[in-house]
């Protein structure tokens, strides 16, 4: 045997070595990682068995419809369904697309003939609108 061939085989153990070396390691960190994950998991048998915990909301009572552009919506809320059906026609359509329909800005200022700054400014004026007519402070979550 030369001592090019005994280089090469030395250097192919040592790199064997090293991918040895890096999936053990590798192996290692994800076993680790599960471990912590699994240490932070919560048993649903606990949580069936504790009192406090409700795992869905309640149905709502009533259905409040309005209706925009042949669309009829359902919403749980009495109040924001009367707060709506006092809002001018395009108004409603604007807040239909944007909030319900998840249409961009973009999109619904084509609709209505006017740039996407303009969309998104009538939304947030509706919006403002909204929270007067229920009588819901700035910070508060309408929809």
């Amino acid at each position: 045997m030369t001592d090019q061939i005994a280089y090469q085989e030395y250097i192919q153990r040592r790199y064997n070595a090293f991918c040895k070396t890096v999936i053990r390691c590798a192996a290692l960190d994800k076993i680790l990682k599960l471990k912590r994950q699994w240490e932070r998991q919560v048993s649903l048998d606990y949580l069936m068995n504790e009192k406090f915990v409700q795992f869905a909301a309640s149905e709502p009572d009533e259905e409040y419809p309005f209706t925009v552009c042949g669309q009829t919506v359902l919403l749980c809320n009495a109040a924001l369904a009367d707060a709506i059906s006092v809002l001018p026609e395009q108004t409603r359509e604007e807040i239909l697309r944007y909030y319900f329909l998840r249409q961009p800005q973009r999109v619904i200022g084509a609709c209505i003939g006017r740039s996407r700054s303009t969309a998104g400014r009538h939304i947030q004026l509706a919006l403002q609108r909204l929270r007067e007519e229920m009588g819901v402070s700035r910070y508060e979550y309408v929809f």
